[in-house]
């Protein structure tokens, strides 16, 4: 059984540099082939890319507490809002937000289920604030009324169900002092300001009981606060090579055990269980290959029910008798990966999500006692019969052993006997993961799908440093940007080519965040080895960079220091600039397309700006695609579908796959082609020029 529960642990680790998925815009549905495919991809019908990349029919669905309401995400005049349904008449739904610009990424319930809750940014900066809906009334309502702040949600109740903790960054951009908020009035009490934390742990009477503070090892500190009072002495600490893999992870409602996920003494991160008066501690899932992934736990009791681990796939166990009863009936019902992502207080009813891997992703209403599952959306209903191509899980080896978990896709018609290999080699487009404190994983994916539809294969791999996989994984990515990390990259593509999948000079490297930084590094430090490259808000600078991040990250500025390279220390600048691609953009002789939001938080557009000018300065041609209303990633529908479109004929210039006509894609979104219209086949003509 392999089933997903989507879960969020409060966290304080080192703020990744990771691309959002962003949602894709309309495209015309006319198909154009162009040289270099094999006859069997030829043959594949084109996925129109709004199928794979516009706004989703519906997203997100999920239950209020109280179980009386159905609620999801879905298309409002063409851009994604809030709506809501009885749960006795799902076809009585109503809008209850009204965005008109931007997407709303993110909403959940009120614990008393009177009010909807969403957070929205201004442009792809990133500082979101937290509105409430009235269900009853309608009203909406700025819970968070500040300018240049970013909300957090620091603390949530079964129990007091009419207010919740946020931590806000309005006194100081650089710390979240933490409020409690009415959610029915609105009013803000402050309850802890923060003058150096990177966060803090709340019970559910909504008492804070620890505080999190980097230390000098470049770990964390963890502080116990008692009757309000922060504690003079660390109860528990980590260093560096713990940082990333342990934490503490909530505690039970009458607050007796705390939870943690914890690598202390261990290689990979544990589910630990400790007795909030004694101290004791108790081991209650661990694996020798994945650090704990996600876990279920009773909405009243706040117990854990069940966990998982994702190594290549993700593998539940379930400690519950009666959960175990209930995974074991979704599984025998549905075919591929599963989860639940959404659970009514007396947990009677589930939302359950099911993705086939080659069909529409299925979102049912499951009601336990009854074990009846009704439908409750298809996501894509467009993709029904594409032809969506299978996921290979592999195990790939680095050149000095290091076991590298990856995934293959592979173009319709080219692996008629399903093994994984092609039957003769295919271009291909290896898709490096953002962070790089991140890391790919198995199901559907949309790029995947894309680039194998268009005719390549496409290989995402984790390289050391990736996530999921233990602390000696990512300390062996430590100082090793543009080096070994990268190494990792090239030892996956020389698999691919050793074994037929592909041909050395048909491959393209595309990211984005740090994908977007190894990318350029592959067109640097690598230069012959990419036929091109796609960099989406990739860094070009480290040293820039490091200089510019936004100031909420201040506190975890040491982590990366220590695993990128400290600027304060000669070795360190010089190790950031010999790893910058910047200082070798006159390496680069393939082409290069660069796509970049100019309002990015994380990754400024000076980023792209630099390497753009040091490649003119050095007569090397370059596409630069600048949005002047997005950030990390594009988020608004037209502006993402305008750039795949431009990504697609990119690749199919310098590859040979097929694209779909660029139309009017770009004309209708807010992209400004600084550089190389005409290094794209049919850009010029699509800009009317």
């Amino acid at each position: 059984m392999r089933i997903s529960i989507k879960h969020v642990f409060a966290t304080c680790s080192v703020a990744a540099l990771a691309l959002a998925a962003p949602q894709a815009a309309l495209a015309d549905h006319q198909a154009e082939t162009t040289t270099g495919m094999t006859n069997t991809a030829q043959a594949a019908p084109l996925i129109p890319r709004d199928d794979l990349f516009g706004n989703p029919t519906r997203a997100s669905g999920q239950l209020s507490p109280d179980g009386k309401w159905l609620s999801w995400r879905a298309p409002k005049d063409g851009v994604m809002n809030v709506w809501i349904a009885p749960a006795s008449d799902p076809d009585a739904a109503r809008a209850m937000t009204a965005a008109t610009e931007r997407p709303i990424p993110v909403f959940f319930w009120a614990p008393d289920s009177r009010s909807l809750l969403y957070v929205q940014d201004k442009g792809g900066d990133e500082n979101y604030l937290l509105y409430g809906v009235d269900v009853e009334t309608g009203r909406e309502t700025t819970l968070t009324p500040f300018e240049n702040t970013r909300v957090q949600v620091v603390g949530t109740s079964q129990n007091i169900r009419d207010r919740i903790l946020v931590g806000l960054n309005n006194r100081d951009p650089r710390f979240h002092d933490v409020h409690m908020l009415d959610l029915n009035t609105g009013e803000l009490t402050l309850v802890q300001q923060n003058d150096g934390y990177a966060g803090f742990l709340a019970d559910d009477n909504l008492d804070l009981r620890m505080a999190l503070q980097p230390n000098a090892a470049g770990g964390m500190d963890f502080f116990p606060i008692v009757d309000g009072e922060i504690g003079a002495e660390p109860t528990a600490s980590t260093t560096l090579e713990d940082s990333l893999t342990t934490q503490p992870a909530g505690f039970t409602t009458d607050g007796k055990t705390m939870y943690w996920i914890d690598s202390r003494g261990r290689n990979t991160a544990a589910l630990i269980a400790q007795d909030v008066a004694t101290g004791e501690t108790t081991v209650i899932a661990e694996n020798d290959k994945a650090d704990i992934g996600g876990t279920m736990t009773d909405p009243k009791t706040g117990e854990i029910e069940a966990y998982s681990f994702t190594y290549l796939t993700t593998e539940w166990t379930a400690i519950d008798p009666e959960i175990k009863a209930s995974l074991d009936w979704l599984d025998a019902q549905l075919e591929g990966e599963f989860g639940v992502q959404s659970r009514t207080e007396d947990d009677g009813t589930w939302v359950v999500w099911n993705d086939p891997l080659t069909a529409p992703t299925k979102t049912y209403i499951f009601d336990r006692g009854a074990q009846t599952l009704n439908e409750f959306y298809t996501s894509r209903p467009d993709l029904d019969g594409a032809p969506l191509q299978a996921m290979h899980p592999l195990e790939l080896t680095s050149r000095d052993g290091l076991t590298l978990p990856s995934y293959l896709t592979l173009p319709p018609g080219s692996d008629p006997d399903g093994d994984g290999k092609p039957d003769s080699a295919v271009p291909l487009v290896l898709v490096v993961h953002g962070g790089p404190w991140a890391r790919d994983g198995y199901g559907y994916n949309s790029t995947h799908q894309w680039l194998a539809n268009r005719g390549y294969a496409v290989l995402s791999v984790n390289f050391r440093g990736s996530t999921g996989f233990g602390k000696d994984f990512i300390s062996a990515g430590d100082l090793e940007w543009g080096r070994k990390m990268h190494d990792d990259l090239i030892d996956a593509v020389d698999w691919a080519i050793t074994e037929g999948v592909t041909a050395p000079d048909k491959v393209a490297i595309m990211g984005g965040s740090y994908g977007g930084y190894a990318t350029l590094a592959g067109l640097t430090f690598t230069p012959e080895k990419f036929a091109c490259g796609v960099d989406i808000v990739g860094p070009s600078n480290l040293e820039t960079l490091l200089e510019t991040i936004p100031p909420y990250w201040a506190p975890m500025i040491a982590q990366f220091h220590e695993r990128m390279g400290n600027p304060a220390t000669p070795e360190g600048l010089a190790m950031l600039k010999e790893r910058s691609p910047l200082h070798s953009a006159d390496k680069i002789v393939k082409p290069l397309l660069i796509g970049q939001g100019a309002n990015d938080p994380r990754v400024k557009q000076a980023e792209s700006d630099q390497i753009v000018a040091a490649m003119k300065g050095h007569g090397i041609p370059v596409t630069y695609v600048l949005f002047p209303d997005e950030g990390h990633g594009f988020a608004t529908p037209a502006n993402n579908i305008a750039f795949n479109a431009v990504a697609e004929n990119f690749l199919a210039t310098c590859l040979g796959g097929r694209a779909e006509p660029i139309g009017d894609t770009v004309t209708g979104s807010s992209a400004e082609i600084v550089e190389g219209a005409d290094h794209v086949q049919g850009l010029q003509a699509a800009l009317g020029s």
